[in-house]
């Protein structure tokens, strides 16, 4: 599969809706494994990791998942086609900084992507639409069981897989979930919340993992350790602090709207005007206005049907994909207005907001 037609389509966890999917955006399921006699990535030598990509390249094309699969060498790839990679969650920023004998194998659908020789010679990673982590687990356990009949795989049998680094050993796992967390954040409960994840072992961070920025509300939940716990321990406490999670955003939200009806009001009106009518507009700008259309959708102000069209364009207005488009580099301004120009044409056909049940429950209330 040629790069071109992996872009054709949106991945397939941006159009199909799953549990939980107003509040949980994609579960994902990472597996990290690395291949015994050779040295790590990131003690490797060129020609090391060209051996180690070799020898797993050719399993991994294989296997019946990865039918007509996109596989590349990451030095065959620009740095435009890379960071388009990066914004849909396929491959990861450190990854994206790859030179030779370092690759990335994925699925038609987008929903299976493996890095090869990124901090570990395996990075294998499943992605669902909404709460699914156990159903991403058992996808992903499928094809990890494959390559182990035919990759002999570094296990210890005290320590379980041998990674790069040591917060991974044992199962070699990370589950996590993207989570929408707009009520939380109007209401001035996220810090608080992000507290009580760290303090039981979760690691909460922004739309693109470590170190970034929780654009448009967004935030990803995930487990920090991995080894004296089997995986499906993890995944079940994983995922009843999710849970938790979507039942305190629910609470924020119904209390925003009780105690503030004008000020939610306003927040989905102005994101829907600014992003109706603007013509230059910022990334960061963009993303946290179609965060409050989402929000519109969720409570029923924004047909819920057109919540897909959102969940398309918080990944299409990134930078890379942007300069894809347009099939030229773009400068920051450039990318502004081109940014503002297909957020125009892809709300032509949005419902307005109608707050109509806002404003009836407060003439029942004055009654």
């Amino acid at each position: 599969m040629r790069f071109s037609t992996l872009l054709k389509k949106p991945a397939e966890w941006m159009r199909s809706p799953g549990p939980q999917s107003d509040i949980v955006m994609t579960s994902r399921i990472r597996l990290a494994r690395n291949l015994v006699g050779h040295p790590f990535p990131g003690w490797a030598r060129k020609e090391d990791r060209a051996v180690v990509m070799e020898e797993i390249r050719p399993s991994l094309e294989n296997l019946s998942e990865m039918k007509d699969s996109f596989s590349e060498e990451m030095t065959k790839l620009t740095a435009l086609e890379k960071q388009v990679l990066v914004e849909r969650h396929l491959i990861s920023r450190e990854h994206a900084a790859k030179g030779p004998g370092c690759g990335t194998v994925m699925n038609r659908s987008q929903t299976i992507s493996v890095m090869v020789n990124e901090e570990d010679h395996l990075r294998m990673q499943a992605i669902r639409p909404g709460l699914q982590l156990m159903s991403a687990y058992r996808s992903l356990d499928q094809i990890d069981s494959a390559l182990e009949q035919e990759l002999p795989y570094a296990f210890d049998h005290q320590y379980g897989y041998l990674t790069a680094c040591p917060t991974n050993l044992g199962t070699g796992m990370r589950a996590s979930a993207m989570l929408h967390l707009p009520g939380l954040v109007l209401s001035e409960q996220i810090n608080q919340t992000i507290q009580g994840a760290n303090k039981i072992g979760l690691a909460v961070r922004g739309l693109y993992g470590e170190g970034t920025e929780a654009l448009a509300n967004l935030f990803q939940i995930s487990n920090q350790n991995t080894l004296g716990t089997d995986e499906k321990e993890i995944i079940e406490h994983l995922d009843r602090v999710i849970n938790q999670m979507i039942e305190n955003e629910k609470n924020a939200r119904m209390k925003i709207l009780e105690d503030k009806p004008t000020m939610m009001q306003d927040q989905i009106g102005r994101a829907y005007a600014v992003l109706k009518y603007a013509h230059i507009i910022t990334s960061k700008e963009a993303l946290n206005y179609l965060s409050m259309i989402r929000l519109g959708c969720d409570l029923g102000f924004v047909p819920e049907e057109e919540r897909e069209t959102i969940t398309v364009l918080l990944t299409e207005i990134q930078p890379a994909h942007l300069q894809i488009s347009a099939k030229r580099k773009l400068s920051p301004e450039e990318r502004d207005i081109l940014r503002a120009d297909i957020i125009r044409t892809s709300l032509n056909g949005l419902t307005p907001p109608d707050f109509s049940t806002i404003l009836t429950e407060r003439d029942d209330d004055d009654e």
